[in-house]
């Protein structure tokens, strides 16, 4: 059992197979929903796409219409991000801080997947806390996680039930994936976080907890199932400031 977290994408390697992804397979249900969570919850205006690797999810983000900022603290990510998305502004960032964003400046924050790849509670609730400082009086975030009986299943996406140490994992445990839909088949580093533990974090930030939707697929997709139809894999939490 790997027991030292790594960031599998601060790697030029992985980074450059995981920026070809756009929506296939299992990640076609983490994005379903989101235009209808966000056009229900979220004042059009500014957003930032915190975690926003290569662009996939910010390119998603101005497509609905939002004067969008990607940031994250992979260069190697940034610099593909710039590669496929020249119109859009990206931004390094320390872990842990958003440094250089102004206060009280934005509409909506979407954190699609960054949240399974930070590793400890302390880290994830600091960054609450600067999404709270950052967004607007109203505004919204919409954090997208990995459910955890993502690891403890197989899917048309990824491959988890080859490490065993998944079933036995408690919230801040290091777990494993294999992305099926990329070349780069390497284990990927996630760390579980249980719902109580989210939850706990939204309110000692001070976010109201508006809608937790856990997406399912529903078998007329052409897409070979194997889940899906009946276990969320992932989970959206939306959240006001």
């Amino acid at each position: 059992m790997n027991t030292t977290f790594t960031n599998s994408y601060a790697d030029t390697t992985r980074a450059s197979a995981y920026a070809k992804l756009e929506f296939p397979g299992t990640y076609y249900l983490a994005f379903r929903d989101l235009p209808e969570l966000i056009e229900t919850f979220a004042p059009m205006g500014k957003a930032i796409d915190f975690g926003c690797g290569a662009g996939r999810s910010t390119r998603f983000l101005q497509s609905l219409g939002y004067e969008t900022t990607g940031l994250d603290i992979s260069a190697e990510m940034l610099a593909l991000a710039h590669q496929l998305s020249q119109d859009i502004k990206f931004q390094l960032i320390d872990d842990g801080r958003l440094n250089g964003v102004q206060n009280d400046h934005y509409d909506l924050i979407l954190s699609a997947f960054t949240f399974d790849n930070i590793s400890t509670l302390n880290k994830k609730t600091a960054l609450f806390r600067e999404f709270y400082r950052v967004l607007k009086k109203g505004g919204c975030v919409i954090n997208l996680v990995s459910s955890p009986e993502l690891y403890i299943n197989d899917w048309a996406s990824f491959r988890t039930t080859c490490f065993p140490h998944n079933f036995n994992a408690q919230s801040g445990d290091i777990v494993n994936t294999i992305i099926t839909d990329t070349e780069d088949h390497r284990p990927v580093d996630d760390v579980l976080c249980t719902d109580a533990e989210y939850r706990n974090i939204f309110s000692e930030t001070g976010f109201k907890l508006l809608k937790t939707h856990k997406p399912l697929a529903t078998g007329k997709e052409p897409i070979a199932w194997v889940n899906e139809t009946r276990i969320a894999p992932w989970t959206i939490y939306v959240l006001r400031k």
